[in-house]
């Protein structure tokens, strides 16, 4: 098989849920224990930590990544979905795993593939944790797909759990309320492992502690303990932070190349994950703060408040959930421009009314879809949007609508890519 051959079989004969949603759920951890379990169970044989939350999970897998890396270790990461390249989502320090690695454990596997019928997901992930264990990583960092409980990752036994925070998102499995997905989410914290919770969220933070209780696992809420009390962007747009913790001076001048304000909160979770991991690691201060300068650089992370252009200034984000949303919009209106352009695109498994409620109405908008089988329709999703005064065109491809952008927009003004992960990772 050639590698583009292997490809092709993971995304048209396994089920895959960015592409075709709920149909490619799993509610159980069968298929994934029978794979570890044929592959001699590789998930035991590297140290790792766990993130799952709603939104950031994918920011501060990143700086802790990054960190780790800058403190001389050989760091596996594991995030998801992919923008560009089905390889970005296995990693060691940085380096995507090779064309020969996939298609090798692809060929060794086929026939138990055919056999169990595993998701995507599931394949992938079994695909990870032998890479990380044939290559002797130090630690790996493992994000969460969906959830936590039934996640396909919740086979690991990790050095730390982190939950960034809860919103509502992907309700259809998780539940209809904060407490409900709160559960599924706590079910990745382990006996005696701590756990650290990005944000404390007073409705439903006796559930982590409650859970932790239960576990036997310290608990410590992150945003409990520091917090930024300065912030200043840079020319090039980096941020500087000060830190404090519990009223302190902790970090001073902390800069970051994630762009994003947002990302204040991940880095807070980061910074007390650190804190626990430095226990058993050897991570200086030093460490700390080249890792976080450099998370761009060491991850080649992509797709959070990414800059694409200046010019116009174009910007690409892959916040799409209401919580998600609501900080892509608050950033939104803190950046200088003459006048918004705003590429939309969503999926059709969403609630996208309370979604579109929160988009700026002095925008004009580019309703367009992904070239994925759960693509909302442009026309549909334009329909929707004029009833919440959002005023656009609609372009069948998320190429048109870039282009049809490009060429209405001012050098003062602001191109903004988003709404969905696939509207950005076709941009980008």
């Amino acid at each position: 098989m050639t590698y583009q051959e292997t490809i092709t079989y993971l995304f048209s004969k396994l089920p895959m849920y960015q592409r075709q949603g709920k149909s490619a759920f799993k509610k159980n951890l069968n298929n994934i224990l029978a794979l570890c379990e044929h592959s001699d169970n590789p998930q035991y044989k590297f140290k790792s930590i766990h993130i799952a939350g709603t939104n950031g999970k994918g920011s501060v897998s990143h700086i802790l990544a990054s960190v780790l890396q800058s403190a001389g270790y050989k760091t596996g990461l594991y995030t998801s979905p992919h923008l560009k390249d089905f390889r970005e989502r296995i990693k060691i320090n940085g380096e995507m795993i090779s064309e020969k690695k996939v298609i090798n454990y692809i060929r060794k596997n086929k026939n138990l593939f055919e056999k169990l019928q595993p998701s995507f997901f599931e394949m992938t992930v079994s695909l990870a944790f032998n890479y990380f264990a044939e290559e002797e990583v130090d630690i790996a960092v493992i994000e969460v797909g969906l959830g936590g409980r039934l996640d396909s990752t919740n086979i690991i036994n990790p050095e730390l759990s982190v939950i960034t925070n809860i919103s509502i998102d992907h309700t259809q499995f998780l539940g209809e309320t904060l407490s409900e997905i709160a559960k599924e989410k706590a079910g990745i914290i382990k006996e005696k492992t701590p756990v650290v919770i990005g944000e404390y969220q007073e409705d439903i933070a006796h559930i982590f502690s409650e859970t932790a209780f239960k576990k036997n696992a310290p608990v410590y809420f992150a945003n409990k303990e520091y917090y930024t009390d300065y912030e200043m962007r840079t020319s090039d747009y980096k941020q500087i932070l000060n830190i404090k913790k519990n009223n302190k001076p902790e970090y001073l001048n902390l800069k970051t190349d994630l762009f994003g304000t947002y990302q204040k909160k991940n880095i807070i979770t980061a910074l007390k994950s650190i804190e626990i991991l430095s226990e058993n690691f050897n991570i200086s201060e030093n460490h700390i703060y080249t890792g976080i300068l450099n998370v761009k650089t060491n991850t080649n992370f992509k797709g959070r408040w990414q800059i694409l252009a200046y010019n116009p200034l174009t910007i690409a984000d892959t916040g799409h959930n209401n919580a998600g949303i609501k900080e892509v919009v608050e950033q939104i209106r803190k950046t200088q421009y003459k006048k918004l352009h705003f590429i939309y695109g969503t999926v059709n498994d969403k609630n996208i009314e309370t979604i579109l409620n929160l988009l700026p109405e002095d925008a004009l908008y580019y309703f367009t879809k992904a070239q994925i089988p759960r693509a909302l329709n442009e026309n549909i999703l334009f329909e929707k949007a004029k009833t919440f005064n959002l005023k656009g065109q609609t372009y069948s491809t998320v190429k048109e609508a870039f282009q049809a952008a490009k060429q209405n927009a001012n050098k003062e003004d602001l191109i903004f890519i988003g709404g969905s992960t696939f509207i950005v990772a076709e941009v980008i």
